[in-house]
C-alpha cells in the first residue's frame, strides 16, 4: 500500500552547461587573424569563461547553487581535479595554460565578476561599473596580451576596450537583464538624477528620459573607445593587432547603431554588411598602424 506520507524525491537538476557558442557573440573569438597554433587556447579559455557566465546567468539557479558551481569551476582550474564531466572546460583550460605558461590569475578574476552576478549585484555609480568591468571583461585582453608575448605598454588601451565592450554589451541586454535577472549595470544614480524608477526598463519602449540615459552612457562608453584608439599600434604581434583593430572598429559601429536604435524594443546588434564594413575599416585601420 502507498505511503502518501513519503513526498515524492525531486529530479536531479541537470549538470550546468554553456548555452552560448563563439559564433553567437558580438566580436571574433579565435578568429583566423590569429595564429593557428594559438587558437585552440583562445577557445579554452573562452569555453572556460562562457560556461562561468551562462551559470551566473541561469535564472533557474538559485544564488547558492550558482556560487557553488562557480566554487567548484576554479578548484578544478587551480587543482586539476573535478568529480564532474562539466569541469571539463577547467580541465582543458588548466593544460592550456601550464602548455602556454600564461597566468591563471586571468580566468580567476573574470570569476570574480561572475559571482557578483550570481548574487544580483547592482552598479550604483559609473565607478561602479568600471570596478565590475576590470574584472569581467578586462582579463581577457589581458589574457590574449600574455598568450601572443605582448609587454606592458597595451595593457590600458586594452583594458578601455573591454571595458567598452562589456558595457555595450550591457546596454543590449539591458531589459532582459532586468525583466529575467533584477540585474541592472547601467549606473542606478543616473536613474535617480532623471526621477524615473529603474523599473522602467521592462518597458517595451524607451521614452526621452530612459534615451538620455541611454546616450548617457554611450558618451561615456565613446571616451573608452577613445582611450583604445591606439591599442593597434601598440601591439607588436602582426595577427593579434589586426584581431584587436577589428574588433576596436566593430565595436565602434555598434555604439553608434546603439545610438539609433532602442535596446528595449528589440536588441541591437549589427547586421552583416555592418559587420563586414567595420571589418573592412578594422583591418585597413590596422595594416596602417604600423
Amino acid at each position: 500500500m502507498a505511503d502518501f506520507n513519503i513526498a515524492p524525491t525531486k529530479p536531479r537538476k541537470p549538470s550546468p552547461v554553456a548555452r552560448k557558442d563563439a559564433d553567437s557573440e558580438n566580436f571574433p573569438v579565435a578568429s583566423r587573424l590569429l595564429p593557428k597554433h594559438l587558437r585552440p587556447h583562445v577557445m579554452a579559455f573562452y569555453r572556460f569563461v562562457r560556461l562561468g557566465d551562462d551559470i551566473a546567468d541561469d535564472p533557474d539557479l538559485e544564488p547558492e547553487t550558482k556560487l557553488a558551481y562557480l566554487e567548484a569551476l576554479e578548484r578544478s582550474l587551480t587543482t586539476g581535479q573535478a568529480k564532474h564531466a562539466y569541469l571539463k572546460p577547467a580541465l582543458d583550460l588548466r593544460a592550456s595554460l601550464q602548455a602556454t605558461g600564461v597566468s591563471d590569475r586571468h580566468p580567476r578574476q573574470v570569476l570574480r565578476a561572475f559571482r557578483r552576478d550570481a548574487v544580483g549585484a547592482r552598479c550604483h555609480s559609473w565607478s561602479d561599473l568600471l570596478l565590475y568591468c576590470r574584472f569581467s571583461a578586462n582579463p581577457v585582453g589581458r589574457y590574449l596580451l600574455d598568450l601572443h608575448g605582448e609587454g606592458v605598454a597595451a595593457g590600458p588601451a586594452s583594458d578601455a576596450l573591454c571595458t567598452a565592450l562589456q558595457v555595450l554589451n550591457h546596454l543590449q541586454d539591458c531589459r532582459e537583464d532586468w525583466s529575467q535577472l533584477g540585474r541592472c549595470y547601467i549606473p542606478l544614480v543616473w536613474f535617480d538624477d532623471s526621477a524615473i524608477s529603474v523599473e522602467r526598463l521592462v518597458e517595451t519602449e524607451s521614452d526621452a528620459k530612459l534615451r538620455a540615459i541611454f546616450d548617457r552612457t554611450l558618451e561615456h562608453t565613446d571616451r573608452l573607445l577613445e582611450r583604445a584608439a591606439p591599442l593597434p599600434g601598440l601591439i607588436q604581434h602582426r595577427g593579434l593587432r589586426m584581431e584587436a583593430s577589428v574588433i576596436l572598429s566593430l565595436a565602434e559601429s555598434l555604439a553608434q547603431r546603439l545610438r539609433s536604435r532602442d535596446p528595449l524594443k528589440k536588441r541591437v546588434v549589427l547586421g552583416t554588411h555592418h559587420k563586414l564594413f567595420a571589418t573592412a575599416r578594422g583591418l585597413a585601420r590596422a595594416i596602417g598602424s604600423k
